[in-house]
């Protein structure tokens, strides 16, 4: 049973290790006990104190991971909380001046990487060394998360022990307990992937790692395991329903299937509900918090083009460009606040300062970028990125409205639409898609204009073999428009 009061997680792994042969990690043909873990943990965190890191309080000790996905990795992570560390964990795809800029910045006492991980066993400390207890309290760093830097240079979110703690409450009203197993299929620098981690560890399941995600290996293991959980993005989900085998596994164990991070099509929900067992749940919110909406798709079919309703404790609410609250189903921007909210980013305190919306009553909420509207349900319809809006002739078009009808297209497997400049209305929309077989892109232009309002028509439709994703499956829009702008789409 949880406890009514915080607890940080690795104090919750100690009660866990109770379990003793109860697996808690399977990576490949490496099975970890939870005795083990908390084990292995405390051999970690000893480690990192005798190197003289620990003790971290807020803007205090940090260790940066740049690697593969592994049970070494989890080892190290826990070690350091345990040892009172703060983690960034950071994109082991980027280049190395990325990955040494974001170290820095972290003000990162070490940087482990893969070498590292690999040969564990000799940095450990002694078998059967035993932690000291470490002080940590709900608003000490739990780990920087590095944002994408598509829209420009990487910053760093910190994430207090609070937030996880309260994804871990949130882990028990989703199924979450000591005989969930969850697939872990995205990367370990991603909260997308933490936000459903961690509630696995805090509540005393077991972890199955896929450090390389392929359909095939994703239905093994899922009818292997006899897994429950899973969070994955949309571009997953829609490998997943092309697979042509997908139906000949058992997948009967599934409770609960999450997403987020990314636009999800209805009818690619809707295909999800129909040939899965197990609910479909739909979170949105940000890395930094501030709120959060919640899709149970199973239980809103009608629903399937909005992201749900605000969750328990979140107080998500629009308004314009001026900072005034705007009326239920007016459209403007998406800001929210909660009890999992980051505390700033790290060393930017006017980055911080421009994602904060205060109420008249003065509560800090955390500004989404996100356009958006309410229904007269309480569901909230994602319109676009602000920044992502195309003002053409002084009207507001939103690409997601377009992109809703090309996906109607028999032949259309994917798109995306962006706006680029034009002398005669500032801004104009141009549609990018995938499709199995080349395309007349006239005549699709022709049938996408005929289905559109005025203001929306398209300047131009291309076909590509593949839309540019981020490692969790965001469309890089500006890679598009660039693209475009310089004449190589």
């Amino acid at each position: 049973m949880l406890p009514d009061q915080f607890t940080p997680i690795t104090d919750l792994l100690r009660l866990h290790a109770r379990a003793g042969d109860k697996p808690a990690i399977i990576d490949g043909d490496t099975i970890i006990t939870w005795a083990a873990l908390d084990a292995l943990v405390d051999r970690a965190a000893v480690a990192l104190l005798n190197r003289g890191h620990g003790n971290s309080q807020f803007g205090g000790q940090c260790i940066a991971i740049a690697a593969g996905m592994s049970w070494a990795y989890l080892v190290l992570w826990l070690g350091a909380l345990r040892a009172g560390l703060s983690v960034a964990p950071l994109p082991q795809s980027a280049t190395e001046d990325t990955i040494s800029m974001m170290a820095a910045d972290a003000d990162a006492v070490q940087l482990f990487r893969d070498a590292e991980l690999a040969s564990i066993d000799t940095w450990l400390a002694p078998v059967g060394t035993r932690a000291p207890d470490v002080a940590i309290g709900p608003d000490d760093s739990f780990n920087l998360i590095y944002s994408s830097g598509t829209t420009g240079r990487p910053k760093g979110i910190v994430q207090p022990h609070r937030q996880r703690w309260a994804h871990v409450q949130r882990g028990v009203t989703q199924g979450y307990g000591p005989d969930a197993v969850t697939l872990v299929a995205t990367p370990l620098y991603s909260n997308t992937t933490l936000v459903s981690l961690f509630p696995t560890i805090g509540l005393g399941g077991t972890l199955v790692l896929l450090p390389k995600f392929s359909a095939e290996a994703f239905l093994q293991l899922s009818e292997r395991y006899h897994v429950t959980h899973v969070m994955l993005v949309p571009v997953q989900y829609r490998r997943l329903m092309e697979f042509p085998d997908f139906d000949r596994f058992d997948l009967s164990s599934y409770r609960r299937k999450f997403c987020t991070s990314a636009p999800f099509p209805a009818a690619l929900k809707a295909q999800v509900l129909a040939r899965w067992p197990g609910g479909l749940t739909e979170y949105y919110g940000m890395t930094e918090g501030g709120g959060t909406c919640i899709l149970q798709c199973h239980d809103h079919p009608d629903k399937l083009a909005t992201v749900g309703q605000p969750a328990a404790g979140s107080d998500i609410r629009i308004i314009n460009e001026a900072g005034e609250q705007l009326p239920a189903g007016a459209t403007g921007e998406v800001v929210g606040r909660s009890p999992a909210m980051m505390t700033g980013y790290h060393k930017l305190p006017d980055a911080t300062r421009g994602v904060e919306w205060f109420s008249p009553q003065g509560e800090r909420f955390i500004r989404t970028g996100d356009i958006g509207r309410f229904d007269e349900d309480g569901f909230l319809t994602l319109l676009d990125r602000a920044k992502d809006v195309i003002i053409s002739g002084g009207f507001n078009i939103y690409p997601i409205d377009i992109e809703q009808v090309l996906q109607t297209h028999p032949a259309i497997e994917d798109c995306a639409v962006v706006g680029v400049p034009s002398e005669q209305w500032g801004e104009t929309p141009v549609a990018f898609v995938v499709a199995a077989t080349p395309l007349d892109g006239v005549a699709v232009k022709q049938w996408l204009n005929d289905r559109l309002g005025k203001n929306q028509r398209v300047l131009d439709v291309i076909q590509i073999d593949q839309l540019p994703r981020s490692e969790i499956g965001k469309v890089l829009k500006r890679d598009l428009r660039d693209r475009y702008v310089a004449g190589q789409a």
